[in-house]
């Protein structure tokens, strides 16, 4: 660039600043268009500097229909509760109708919203109580219709009594609960006292199961002693048996002898009476001694006969001795089993009763252990049943405090909307400026497309400083909650003369088209930059145009400066906002070289159709 390039850059500068001086209705709109873009950003700022602090203006009906119900002999209106809660609350301006005044009144849009508080609400309430509960319900009755925002506002009013119903029947619930928690109290207690009393007797128990396994323990040692005699008496049967058999087979062969010499015996008794008849002989001596030899037959065959009768006998006895002796034996020998069995069922049922005993001891430490656990279970809710049933509630009605801790904490809803609206309204004001005061093709004059560039940027640039400054003059009056005003100032002024120059190298290179552009960059910035709503809950197409947005970067820029830096998001804000304008200053003079002449004929096109 030589030194003509430079002097007629100066020239076009010069005759710039003289024109905007030379004519008082010129400076008039140069004024006007330096103020206008504040005016956007304040008014916007102002407008939602505290809009949820005056939603005591917003009307919201209750109709209370609810008939009431009796709890544990006591009259319950949760609906009429309610409706003296809300009374206090200064949140809405809450007006209480009959259910015709509020279906009329939200169908008509005189209110936005209402609810109606039923009938059964209480006995539905007081149904947790009973085998059948039933769920309470409120019906809320919105118009959506009348106003998007404050359909959102009656949302949070429905919410506000939604929480306080919620909150009053978790209260009753608890508080029913803790009224039942006496009566566990009592029966803990008394399971306590005879859990302790089965303790005790099977302590005794205990001791009786020693005592009688102490006897039993004796009884083994007799019983022992008799197996072993029985064991002996066994054995000395079992040698006598052996002594017997013998002595039987003796009696049985004498037994047979005798048989034999009685048969004999009989037989010569038999013959002597047969020979000899006393009553053929005469009386004498001989007759005598027939008779005493007759008579001496008759005693040997009765001796015969006895004899006979004393062998069978004698083998009878015999054989009973035998089977004595045998069944001596066996009965000695089951005898011993017998002591035998005694002995071990003696010594299991020592172990038995020490067992049992042990089992006893065990159980009635179990129950004094579990006695002395209900005991203090008891203790602690006799603790707990003595609170204040006021303190209790209000307990209930929340249980946890949330304590908020807020990192780079804004006094009010204003001062956080203003760097999307103070950004916004620079972008707007570059692009009032540029229409206002349309940069010229350099097309019919003594000036290259580059020389008319740099000459009129110069005249952009002041006014963008002078917008940045009026609208800072604005906040601070505002009353805009600023951390750091030094660097605050330097981020804005910055932002408005890289919009200005953006803005305006577009414009000055394809002329309207340039204008069309602007304004589409314009539309998409308002949703695509984050600069209200966060953008994870935008579209995916503003969610794809968001990293590439001029604005992004300038609002986080601002963000930063006015509510609290964080340097390492400062900086690459900084960093691509620069860059940005410079690549687009770049683009924009090479297009503007080779675009000038075909810009200036489409201008003239469009002035010739009249319209434009």
């Amino acid at each position: 660039m030589g030194r003509k390039d430079i002097g007629n850059i100066v020239e076009i500068m010069k005759k710039d600043f003289k024109s905007a001086f030379s004519n008082p209705i010129v400076t008039i709109i140069l004024i006007g268009i330096i103020i206008l873009p504040s005016l956007y950003a304040l008014l916007n700022i102002y407008a939602c500097w505290d809009p949820y602090g005056n939603t005591d203006e917003v009307e919201f009906a209750v109709a209370n229909l609810d008939n009431g119900t009796s709890f544990e002999g006591q009259n319950l209106n949760v609906g009429n509760e309610l409706v003296k809660d809300l009374k206090n609350n200064t949140k809405f301006k809450w007006t209480f109708v009959t259910e015709k005044e509020l279906r009329d009144g939200v169908y008509k849009g005189d209110y936005y919203a209402g609810i109606v508080i039923p009938k059964n609400l209480s006995s539905n309430i007081v149904s947790i109580t009973s085998d059948d509960p039933q769920q309470a319900k409120l019906e809320y009755v919105v118009n959506v219709k009348a106003n998007p925002v404050a359909a959102k506002l009656t949302n949070t009013a429905a919410n506000t009594v939604y929480t306080n119903l919620n909150a009053k029947i978790v209260e009753f619930i608890n508080l029913a609960a803790y009224g039942k928690l006496g009566e566990l109290q009592a029966g803990l207690a008394s399971g306590a006292e005879q859990l302790s009393g089965g303790g005790v007797q099977l302590q005794e128990g205990a001791d009786q199961v020693s005592s009688g396994a102490a006897q039993v323990e004796d009884g083994a040692s007799q019983v022992e002693e008799g197996s072993e005699q029985l064991q002996e008496g066994s054995a000395l049967l079992e040698e006598k048996s052996g002594e017997l058999d013998e002595g039987k087979q003796l009696v049985d062969e004498k037994a047979d002898y005798i048989q034999e010499k009685s048969d004999k015996l009989e037989q010569g008794s038999e013959e002597i009476q047969s020979t000899v008849d006393p009553s053929l002989i005469p009386d004498g001596p001989v007759k005598e001694y027939a008779e005493g030899n007759a008579k001496l037959a008759d005693g040997s065959g009765q001796l015969a006969e006895g004899s006979a009768q004393l062998a069978e006998g004698s083998v009878q006895l015999a054989n009973g001795s035998v089977q004595l002796a045998n069944g001596s034996t066996f009965l000695a020998g089951k005898s011993g089993e017998l002591a035998e069995g005694s002995a071990q069922l003696a010594e299991g049922s020592v172990t038995l009763a020490a067992g049992a005993e042990m089992l006893s001891n065990a159980a009635a430490q179990a129950l004094f252990t579990a006695s002395a656990a209900l005991f203090s279970s008891a203790d602690a809710l006799s603790s707990i049943t003595g609170i204040n049933e006021t303190l209790l509630g209000e307990y209930f009605f929340a249980p946890i405090k949330l304590e908020t801790h807020e990192i780079f904490p804004v006094p009010d809803y204003g001062s956080n909307l203003a760097p999307f609206y103070i950004v916004l309204s620079m972008w707007v004001g570059g692009l009032i400026t540029c229409v206002m005061m349309e940069p010229k093709s350099s097309e019919g004059t003594k000036y290259s497309p580059f020389e008319m560039y740099a000459g009129k940027l110069t005249i952009y640039v002041i006014m963008s400083i002078l917008q940045a400054c009026v609208t800072l003059i604005g906040a601070y009056i505002l009353g805009i909650y600023v951390d750091n005003y030094l660097l605050f100032y330097f981020s804005a002024i910055l932002v408005s003369v890289v919009f200005m120059m953006l803005i305006y190298s577009v414009i000055s290179a394809v002329g309207t088209v340039g204008k069309a552009i602007i304004v589409l960059l314009l539309v998409l910035q308002i949703s695509g930059t984050g600069g209200i709503y966060p953008i994870e809950i935008m579209g995916k197409l503003f969610q794809f145009i968001h990293p590439y947005m001029p604005m992004t970067y300038a609002i986080r820029l601002i963000r930063e400066a006015q509510l609290g830096v964080v340097w390492s998001n400062y900086i690459p804000a900084l960093a691509i906002l620069l860059a940005i304008g410079v690549v687009t200053v770049v683009c924009s003079v090479i297009i503007k070289e080779k675009a000038d002449k075909p810009s200036k004929y489409f201008e003239e096109r469009l002035e010739d159709s009249g319209l434009f």
